[in-house]
């Protein structure tokens, strides 16, 4: 396994740092420290705090990209509603369980606030970005026949918003994961029983 930098390190601290305190709630001398090195040494690495951050933006970004399907992304579409299911269950599963998509999460939830940049990506991963990628599958799922005409992202907008309600509970209560599961396994039935062609 390849040994990281110091710059990959002072952003692995920072992200764990983070995501447990936010922003606000950590120093550079506590990042620095997490890591085995003084604080001014940090700034060989980074100018500042901000730029850290500017730094986990663009990992964050890059993260997702590389790891959870967007519109541009998807390369099979699902050929009956049971693969539609599986494969959102499959992507709900990564979701709630990697690791490095859930610190990330958690510094979105608590900096979207008060950075105007982390809400915009905020509004992308929890709205904007899944219903572009569902719109496109729904899109072309449609013109396979495989569910009914109707408005491809009102029903994107239908399908995915409980989803987020159910990772955010699962965030804070991790004993209900469970719980979140079956519910939006029952939640993607009734959606194909209703707009599924029989």
């Amino acid at each position: 396994m390849k040994k990281k930098t110091t710059k990959e390190r002072i952003l692995d601290a920072a992200i764990e740092l983070f995501s447990k305190k936010g922003y606000d709630g950590v120093g550079v001398d506590e990042i620095a420290e997490t890591i085995g090195m003084k604080g001014p040494s940090l700034y060989r690495h980074f100018k500042g705090k901000e730029a850290i951050l500017e730094a986990i933006i663009d990992l964050g970004e890059a993260y997702y990209n590389d790891n959870f399907a967007n519109s541009e992304l998807v390369e099979k579409i699902p050929e009956s509603t049971d693969e539609l299911i599986q494969m959102s269950l499959a992507q709900i599963k990564f979701t709630m369980h990697d690791p490095m998509i859930i610190r990330f999460r958690k510094i979105f939830a608590m900096e979207q606030f008060r950075n105007e940049l982390i809400a915009g990506i905020t509004t992308k991963h929890y709205i904007t970005g899944l219903e572009n990628m569902y719109s496109h599958i729904f899109k072309e799922m449609m013109k396979q026949g495989t569910l009914q005409d109707d408005d491809p992202e009102i029903l994107a907008l239908e399908y995915m918003a409980p989803v987020s309600i159910m990772i955010h509970m699962v965030d804070r209560e991790p004993q209900k994961e469970k719980e979140a599961m079956e519910r939006i396994e029952k939640h993607f039935k009734h959606f194909v029983e209703q707009y599924g062609n029989k």
